[in-house]
Order: C-alpha cells, then structure tokens, then sequence
C-alpha cells in the first residue's frame, strides 16, 4: 500500500470521527467530547507505538541473546523502556478524562 495513500486514508478517517463526535455532544458537552475523544486517541496511538518498538526491541534481544546471554538484563530493560510508552498513555488517556 503507497504510504501517501495510507496517510490520507488516516488523516480522513480521524477527520470523520472529529465530526461524528462533535455532531453527537450538544454544544455544552463537545469539549467533554473532544476530550475524551483525544484521551482515547492518545492512549490508543501509545499503545501501538508500544507494541511497535517492543516488538523490535524484543527481536533484537533474541537475537543479541544468543551472542551474550550474560547481557539479558540489559536486553530486558529496553523491552521495558518500550512498554513505559503505554503506560505513559494510560496516565495522560486518565488525565484528559477527568
């Protein structure tokens, strides 16, 4: 799939949830909308940025592993790092929600 398509396709996907949120709050309510909207938009696209770079991290760990075993400490603790992606966006996705 071209990569520019792919992004306009994203772009006009959340563009489309922007407008379906904001039609369904009645104006009183669009900011709470828009707020839980970003909470869920922020803790999602964290959690997939998460899942990206623990599965690079964990892959290279593998492979490293078989090299110098004595090191998977160290291996561990960037798998970690990466998962602390998400958990950062479950506390702003908590923040935001209020």
């Amino acid at each position: 799939m071209n990569k520019t398509l792919l992004r306009a396709t994203v772009l006009t996907a959340l563009l489309a949830v922007t407008l379906v949120a904001s039609m369904v709050f009645a104006e009183a309510e669009f900011y709470r909308g828009l707020s839980n909207l970003g909470a869920g938009l922020g803790f999602g696209l964290a959690a997939c940025g998460a899942g990206i770079g623990v599965g690079l991290a964990g892959a290279a760990a593998i492979g490293a592993i078989v090299e110098r075993r004595e090191l998977f400490a160290m291996y561990l603790l960037f798998i970690a790092l990466a998962e602390a992606i998400a958990i950062y966006g479950f506390a702003i996705a908590f923040i935001l929600m209020k």
